[in-house]
């Protein structure tokens, strides 16, 4: 199944016309794209449960909350969802994301908790040679141009030396590796499809970090 320019289309209409008005007139059009959307992560899901386990899934709604920002605009121009993996011992998460002209999929750790973000650049301290093998492999670099993406401090972490030869990874708050699609992508034949690709060239970056957040630096389970 595919993205539908209809539903395209009304997301990028809802883009213009971000006002109460305007959507309630335009509700039923509204269902059908959120129907389009939720049959397509729901076959999404079924492409990642053939190759990971997922324990849950979340389309985020429309609706914006707008108590605490200045942008009162009251709805999200496009559909969201996440895929969360299974259990203790499977880290990371997968999204998607389909905005007119801004479309991506990511996959990773965005906000990791203190104790799994000092984990994390202990690791990379100790050693980054696999974490580097990884992003070089070739399926990496084709869908994820080799690199993690997410906010990063503009110098060494507290305890750590600014000169260490990992510091790019080191001083990286979030670890998140990203793939744009154009609205022509989206809408395309084969969408699902690279959108699972992307997702099967995530897994050994997954296992990676998941072995790292499940063991010390000594290499013995936590858990």
């Amino acid at each position: 199944m595919n993205f539908k320019k209809e539903s395209l289309d009304f997301l990028k209409d809802l883009k213009e016309n971000n006002d109460r008005d305007w959507f309630a007139e335009h509700k039923s059009i509204f269902t059908e794209a959120q129907n389009n959307a939720k049959e397509l992560y729901a076959t999404i899901r079924e492409k990642l449960e053939e190759h990971d386990e997922i324990e849950k899934f979340k389309l985020f709604r429309i609706y914006r909350d707008v108590r605490f920002s200045k942008d009162k605009t009251p709805y999200k121009p496009h559909f969201a969802g996440s895929f969360s993996r299974k259990g203790a011992h499977l880290r990371g998460g997968y999204y998607l994301r389909i905005r007119p002209g801004e479309s991506f999929l990511a996959g990773g750790f965005w906000e990791p908790n203190k104790e799994d973000l000092f984990r994390i650049r202990k690791e990379f301290e100790l050693d980054d040679s696999e974490i580097r093998d990884i992003l070089n492999d070739k399926k990496f670099k084709k869908y994820f141009d080799g690199k993690l993406e997410g906010d990063e401090l503009k110098t060494a972490p507290k305890g750590f030396d600014k000169e260490h030869p990992s510091i790019d990874l080191i001083r990286k708050k979030a670890f998140v590796a990203i793939r744009n699609f154009s609205d022509e992508e989206v809408l395309s034949d084969n969408f699902i499809e690279e959108v699972n690709n992307s997702y099967i060239a995530l897994r050994p970056y997954f296992d990676f970090m998941s072995d790292v957040l499940t063991t010390n630096l000594n290499g013995e389970s936590i858990l």
